[in-house]
């Protein structure tokens, strides 16, 4: 692929959402000039304004001079038409997580194009080797997930798919980088890393709620009071949105097969259907009204480890599974939860304090008593197990 990326490359985004605007500000504030476009010309101008927004109080803070501000403003220029990208170097389409229409958008960019121009798409579960399908020469497409919001989310997680050249992949990777990103490779597989890893702790979280173990307010308070997490996962499914949560996890249950591991909850469903979507409708698992009262939590210690360690060793084990089945390499994977998701520690890492056979056991004594195929050990940890080996000791 005959394309150099660097500072004086052109970058388009396609779709200027909260994420197509915060991938725009990342490439504008490293120097380049930007392409925005978005078929609804009031949301471009939404988001625009938002973007004014953003830049002045950056500067009120005395984070950035008024003069950078402007000039970043500046270099985003707002499209018309997808015949605006001709002068690309470097697409990324942020629209709908739907397969068809991004597929569909994918045939037209070609169309539009440079034939040295790369194409990526930030989805963030959907099959990268599909979108990639679409185009003539799919070589040059690639995932290109982004994590919200774009400019204080140092993760971005760039996947190759099966069709995806290797140089495509290194100026892509390289490129991000130099806009200060942290870059981990990820197998095209469903969820990737971070959605894949991270199921466990909303499933398992409204599984202990769903049998009664503990309340909603209990689980969180062990998840961060106990565990190091900044969010307990009631709280990060009404932060995130349930309607959102609920759907990513419907998608990963069907991209893996129906894997039981990824099963959604009913409890998600209803408050979906009552359209307690969380802290966006004022209700969700919490309450959000400006008189609301939320439940104490129980803060019982042993209650409250069994808690911790059910939710995290799910994690380990996925981790693990997902580094048996090459998704990504450990250090990858481990950087990917500490930085797309802020998990305390990275899962591995953390598994090798704990120690192996512990998990192995705890996982063994839950799938005894539970026979639910979720809590399967990975093969993965069992021959570390048998072996006494660690991942990184």
């Amino acid at each position: 692929m005959e394309v150099l990326l660097d500072q004086n490359s052109i970058i388009g985004i396609v779709g200027a959402g909260a994420m197509g605007i915060g991938i725009a500000q990342v490439a504008a504030t490293a120097g380049h000039k930007v392409v925005l476009y978005d078929r609804d010309p009031e949301k471009l101008a939404v988001s625009r304004k938002k973007l004014e927004k953003v830049l002045a109080r950056l500067v009120e803070k005395g984070r950035m001079e008024h003069v950078v501000a402007i000039e970043i403003q500046n270099r985003i220029q707002d499209a018309t038409h997808n015949s605006d990208y001709f002068e690309c170097d470097f697409i990324i389409e942020a629209i709908v997580e739907d397969l068809e229409i991004k597929k569909e958008l994918f045939r037209s960019l070609e169309s539009y194009t440079k034939t040295n121009t790369i194409l990526a798409t930030n989805t963030s579960s959907l099959p990268v080797t599909s979108i990639a399908a679409a185009c003539t020469d799919p070589s040059r497409v690639l995932g290109t997930h982004f994590f919200n919001p774009a400019p204080l989310m140092k993760l971005v997680e760039v996947i190759p798919g099966i069709q995806t050249d290797g140089t495509t992949l290194d100026l892509a990777d390289n490129l991000i980088k130099s806009w200060g990103k942290t870059t981990v490779i990820a197998r095209d597989t469903p969820g990737f890393i971070v959605n894949r890893i991270a199921r466990p702790y909303y499933s398992e979280a409204l599984w202990m709620l769903e049998e009664g173990m503990a309340d909603v307010a209990t689980i969180d308070w062990a998840m961060t009071a106990l565990g190091g997490f900044r969010m307990g996962p009631f709280a990060l499914m009404d932060f995130i949105g349930n309607d959102v949560n609920f759907h990513v996890t419907t998608s990963m249950y069907r991209a893996y097969f129906e894997e039981p591991r990824y099963r959604p909850s009913f409890t998600q469903q209803r408050l979906l259907q009552a359209g307690y979507l969380g802290k966006k409708a004022g209700l969700g698992f919490y309450s959000y009204g400006e008189n609301a009262i939320n439940p104490e939590p129980n803060k019982d210690p042993v209650l409250g480890e069994e808690i911790l360690n059910r939710i995290r060793f799910l994690l380990i084990n996925e981790a693990a599974d997902a580094y048996h089945k090459g998704v990504a390499g450990k250090e990858e994977i481990d950087i990917a939860m500490t930085t797309g998701v802020n998990y305390p520690k990275g899962l591995l890492k953390w598994a090798d304090e704990i120690g192996i056979s512990h998990i192995v056991s705890k996982l063994d004594n839950l799938y005894d008593f539970y026979r639910e195929p979720r809590y399967r050990c990975s093969p993965l940890l069992k021959k570390m197990h048998q072996n006494k080996e660690n991942f990184f000791q």
